[in-house]
């Protein structure tokens, strides 16, 4: 699912128009797509009642109904906000009334008795806060006991971003044109939309920003040829853990050896090895990292390194990192190594992975204005520091250097536990050394963690997950996409 800017969506049907297709025939695609992908939702027994505005939205619910009528479905159409104003939703109603269907005067004190109520009232267009009468409209439909249907994305929101309004039609699905728009995926806004449904008009695809699908994670994996051994997936240092938090660096072993990689070593203290060792008996370890490091004794077989999970020593850690800082290893910065720099430019890739708290010290901005536009600040802060940035929390967010950003709809509340995070950085590592690229890694480690949870859910309350059932969700997962 490609994710489209208000901006972008203009000029795409700007650029339609130029090279010769009409407004009249995206709108016609627009209404028709929704037909085709909302009957499984709906049957003949339905009442369906669109509320069309006065714009292209409104249009697109003209269209809508016109379809369902001629298909025999029982369908009002009203116009809440007057009549149609758009030269193409006029045309599109003038057609609709030529059939001929009518058009019911809406009021909120009449009994519809409707099954179906269809928002179709604003679309992209809309500015915060709502009219007032828009507003009365909205609350009206949200104490309605019907399945209600968006158009394009439910009214009270905006597509750039995800503040919302006094109040939000709040949809059981919504049907978004041409690609979803960046709300979708945007707090709080995205609890709004219901199931997503994307509705092709006939456009290219051109948007840099998109969902990460389970076919490009199959693509993604290094095919495991026969007769390698472990020399053939590479080694990865992981730097985490103290005496009191040995669970963190024991979490992370686990996702760096559930998924691919061939030798472990883990920069540790003896305690927290113990630990680990009764987890990942595969890992060997060093306890006096820091000096390997200022030495330049680093195997050179280390490919990756990982640092963060459980480490508390600022000042430590930040003379660890500015010694990684100048080799050519791929490094990955977590929790406890994710601190602010005047300089996050290097030649090797580097990969943060922040939840929005970590974020919001590193950029300066709080974690509200944070949650409302994640996509644009970490494709801003990615392609400026020409880095990797996995914004973490529900609907991760993935920005790679070169301005693409892939949003990820796995994962539930069974996520929301201490350790979930050293997992993730784990499996960051152990599949840098089992995929095609830094791109592939980085999407396919983010995605499967999502699909762990939801593997868990399909048979277990989702409150019970605990971040060390990875040991076991790994392998079935991993299983059902190779």
């Amino acid at each position: 699912m490609y994710i489209y800017k208000e901006e972008d969506i203009r000029h795409a049907d700007e650029t339609a128009v130029k090279h010769g297709t009409s407004m009249t025939k995206l709108m016609d695609c627009a209404g028709k797509g929704i037909f085709n992908q909302l009957q499984p939702y709906i049957n003949k027994t339905d009442h369906i009642l669109i509320l069309a505005g006065t714009g292209n939205n409104g249009g697109d619910g003209i269209v809508l109904a016109s379809y369902l009528a001629q298909a025999g479905f029982s369908v009002e159409l009203t116009f809440p906000l007057g009549e149609a104003k758009s030269q193409t939703a006029i045309h599109h109603l003038e057609h609709y009334q030529r059939a001929p269907y009518t058009v019911a005067n809406f009021s909120t004190r009449k009994d519809y008795k409707e099954t179906v109520i269809v928002d179709a009232l604003l679309g992209i267009g809309v500015s915060l806060p709502l009219r007032q009468n828009v507003t009365k409209i909205v609350q009206w439909c949200n104490k309605r006991d019907s399945l209600k249907i968006a158009i394009d994305l439910p009214t009270g929101l905006v597509a750039n971003h995800g503040i919302i309004g006094e109040e939000v039609f709040d949809a059981d699905h919504t049907f978004t044109l041409h690609g979803a728009k960046p709300s979708a995926f945007l707090m709080p806004s995205s609890t709004y939309y219901g199931e997503i449904h994307a509705v092709d008009i006939g456009l290219p695809q051109t948007s840099l920003t998109q969902t990460i699908s389970q076919q490009t994670v199959q693509a993604g994996f290094s095919k495991r040829p026969f007769g390698a051994h472990k020399g053939n997936f590479g080694t990865g240092l992981l730097i985490a853990g103290t005496d009191e938090m040995p669970g963190s660096v024991t979490l992370s072993s686990i996702g760096a050896i559930r998924t691919g990689i061939g030798k472990l070593l883990v920069g540790t203290t003896k305690h927290a090895s113990s630990i680990v060792a009764n987890f990942v008996p595969e890992a060997t370890f060093s306890f006096q990292i820091r000096e390997i490091l200022a030495q330049n004794r680093l195997p050179s077989t280390v490919q990756t390194i990982a640092i963060g999970p459980g480490l508390d020593d600022e000042n430590e850690v930040k003379q660890t990192i500015d010694t990684l800082w100048e080799t050519n290893k791929t490094l990955i910065l977590d929790a406890g190594a994710l601190l602010p720099r005047d300089n996050w430019y290097r030649k090797a890739p580097t990969i943060l992975t922040p939840h929005p708290g970590e974020f919001s010290r590193l950029i300066g901005v709080d974690t509200e204005t944070i949650q409302a536009n994640r996509i644009e600040l970490a494709k801003v802060f990615s392609t400026k520091h020409k880095l990797f940035l996995i914004l973490k929390g529900t609907y991760t967010t993935v920005a790679f250097p070169n301005g693409e950003v892939f949003i990820n709809r796995t994962g539930n509340d069974a996520l929301a536990k201490g350790g979930s995070g050293d997992v993730l950085t784990g499996m960051l590592l152990g599949m840098l050394h089992n995929t095609k690229s830094v791109e592939d890694a980085v999407r396919n480690a983010v995605y499967i963690h999502g699909l762990c949870a939801d593997d868990w859910k399909k048979d277990a309350a989702t409150h019970t997950m605990v971040a060390s059932d990875f040991q076991y969700l790994l392998p079935k997962v991993m299983h059902s996409l190779e």
